[in-house]
């Protein structure tokens, strides 16, 4: 078995081979994506349909002096495999394994890191301007997916690019959305063809030269070839923006990208590519459903994802059917999403209520403004984002939300560690700058039924609340079907302590670190407080706590500069009030991507990394230890 693909360690290599041996190599290199990604999970249906073109990509071009700039990155696996990382694709998104994106520490072939999408023609365009200023000539080639194209970052890059006539700067659309019929395929390859080639180009610039005497007559031939060009192809929209629109072509096709890609190293100034490629391409299961096989766990090829049976809910699924239950009572909830239906767990919620729900694209800024836009003509709008996309709106947040105190809850999926997509997906930093915005309502549910009656509470007010929940499943709480408001602002005592004066510990937790807490709680004989709110933090249970105990301890999963820990610190100050305090939660580094168990002990966010942080910041003496027995934390005497 792939006896082409071994013999390629770089893209050296792959330019070696001969015209006839890349339709094998794609072939061997899609069977070993599926290979791969069903050994160690990842992102699936992107990659097979990425194959060809990464190998015409890096047939053509002179990587890495060329640049290529994959967006978004979760479609860059073919490309690592053929730079070089063959065998570490057994430790895809692993700890100490290999990114599942695009990382420039990784490889000198990933010029840049792209895990949030619609980033790719910026940084291209960056790279582009950057050489040129160094006096080199190399190609910047931003290579986006359709669904990227909805942001507005995108075009803002367009906007910028197109006034620079003689820029080597490449635009590829790989369309996955939309595709070839056979019919016309022969077609389009020959449009394709003949757009990228010198003839048409020169043909081009000729007539323009000849009618250049007569303004009016060239602005109506002009007008002819668009019109005749959008016949045919959705060419004006990019031409407006200064590029030179050619496609669509076939993404599967070597016999059509090949000859394209060369024919467009000859022509001057920004260039854009359709390519049309299909999900899932070679991998029939994935072709039928690639919306499934997306981002599958681990899996047997033969016979498919297996539905799952039973277990308990994630997150996720508790706020679906939240959302569902709402919806059912009030008729003013509209839901809306970045593009993230399946990921949010509103695809039940689309199939009942098709008129509330939004999906914007993946357009994080319109989606905040949007909802505060529905916000003012008295509706109730509920945004499902995951916690690092929510970054990407920070200013219409404040701006067009909190200023204005419009009641949109934000509905904070993925917050803290995400395991497997590592730092860039981490929802890290959510509580730090969600708490320092006013109007703004910070909750953290500590489990599944706390998180649908704080939703309900969310729902409740008069201005922005967010509520921020983790990515998977809880510890299995049973949830409550009627909704309860929680108080507002107020935690509540799990555990008391009965140590003796001089050796009292409260530690007060937030969100997923109480059951962790309650028991490091047992091994310490430490009070222990689920806080619930961030915002507004119960100052009066904080002075309580300081008040009744010898030691404070705060434990968030988010980062310790800013956070939670740090509201109540800044709480026991506004009070007078001096007690040593340890604020324990995630590190100022960037943590990488792993197993979630694994990457919180290495915090020292679980039960045992807890007991020992407080051990050894109070000298505390005589504790019973934890220790860790088949991935179950217990005590031991």
């Amino acid at each position: 078995m792939y006896e082409l693909l071994k013999t390629i360690d770089d893209p050296v290599a792959l330019r070696q081979l001969e015209r006839r041996q890349l339709a094998p190599l794609a072939e061997e290199l899609r069977a070993f994506v599926l290979e791969s990604v069903s050994r160690t999970g990842g992102h699936l249906s992107s990659n097979l349909g990425t194959v060809e073109l990464t190998i015409a990509l890096h047939y053509v071009f002179n990587t890495p002096e060329d640049r290529i700039v994959w967006d978004v990155g979760h479609q860059s696996y073919p490309h690592k495999i053929l730079t070089g990382r063959r065998e570490g694709m057994k430790t895809l998104r692993q700890f100490d394994g290999i990114s599942g994106f695009p990382r420039r520490s990784e490889s000198v072939y990933d010029t840049f890191g792209t895990a949030h999408s619609s980033t790719s023609i910026s940084a291209a365009l960056g790279m582009a301007l950057g050489s040129k200023a160094q006096g080199k000539s190399n190609f910047s080639i931003a290579v986006i997916g359709d669904g990227a194209m909805t942001a507005g970052m995108v075009f803002e890059a367009m906007n910028n690019a197109g006034v620079y006539d003689d820029l080597p700067l490449i635009v590829i659309l790989n369309d996955n959305d939309m595709s070839i019929s056979p019919p016309v395929g022969a077609l389009n390859r020959y449009l394709a063809r003949l757009m990228s080639g010198q003839f048409y180009a020169a043909a081009k610039k000729g007539v323009e030269r000849v009618l250049s005497v007569a303004p009016p007559v060239l602005e109506l031939a002009r007008k002819l070839e668009e019109h005749a060009k959008g016949l045919m192809v959705p060419a004006t929209l990019f031409e407006e923006f200064g590029f030179n629109y050619i496609g669509p072509i076939d993404g599967h096709d070597l016999d059509s990208l090949i000859p394209t890609l060369q024919n467009i190293k000859h022509l001057k100034g920004p260039q854009f590519l359709h390519v049309v490629t299909r999900k899932g391409y070679g991998y029939k299961l994935a072709e039928a459903d690639p919306v499934l096989y997306h981002g599958p766990g681990k899996f047997n090829p033969a016979e498919g994802i297996k539905p799952s049976t039973g277990g308990k809910k994630t997150y996720t699924q508790v706020f679906g059917d939240w959302l569902c239950d709402m919806a059912a009572k009030d008729g003013r909830l509209m839901g809306i999403t970045p593009a993230m239906r399946e990921g949010s767990g509103m695809v039940e919620f689309e199939r009942r209520f098709p008129d509330r729900y939004f999906d914007v694209g993946i357009a994080e800024q319109h989606a905040v403004t949007f909802a505060g836009g529905l916000a003012t003509e008295g509706m109730k709008p509920v945004v499902a984002i995951y916690s690092t996309f929510l970054q990407r709106a920070y200013d219409q947040l404040i701006h067009d939300i909190a200023l204005q105190n419009l009641p949109v809850v934000f509905a904070l999926d993925r917050a803290g560690l995400v395991g497997a997509d590592g730092a860039t997906h981490a929802g890290a930093y959510d509580i730090a700058y969600l708490r320092c915005i006013p109007n703004m309502v910070v909750m953290t549910p500590s489990d599944e039924n706390e998180c649908r009656q704080m939703l309900y509470t969310a729902f409740l007010q008069d201005g922005p609340a967010a509520v921020r929940y983790p990515r998977g499943a809880g510890i299995g709480a049973a949830i409550a079907q009627e909704m309860t408001a929680v108080p507002l602002g107020k935690g509540e005592i799990r555990r008391t302590s009965s140590a003796p004066k001089g050796r009292r510990v409260a530690i007060m937790a937030f969100g997923s670190m109480l059951a962790p807490a309650l028991a490091a709680a047992e091994a310490l004989d430490a009070t222990v407080a689920n806080m619930r709110f961030v915002k507004p933090i119960d100052a009066e249970l904080v002075r309580r706590l300081a008040d009744e105990h010898d030691y404070l301890v705060t434990v968030e999963e988010g980062c310790i500069m800013g956070g939670a820990g740090s509201a109540c610190a800044e709480s026991l100050l506004e009070d007078g009030v001096n007690r040593p305090i340890l604020q324990l939660g995630l590190p100022d580094k960037f943590i990488d991507h792993g197993d979630p168990a694994q990457l919180l002990a290495m915090c020292g966010l679980n039960a045992a990394g807890i007991t020992e942080s407080i051990v050894a910041r109070f000298k505390l003496t005589g504790v019973k230890p934890l220790e860790k027995t088949d991935g179950v934390t217990k005590l031991v005497a």
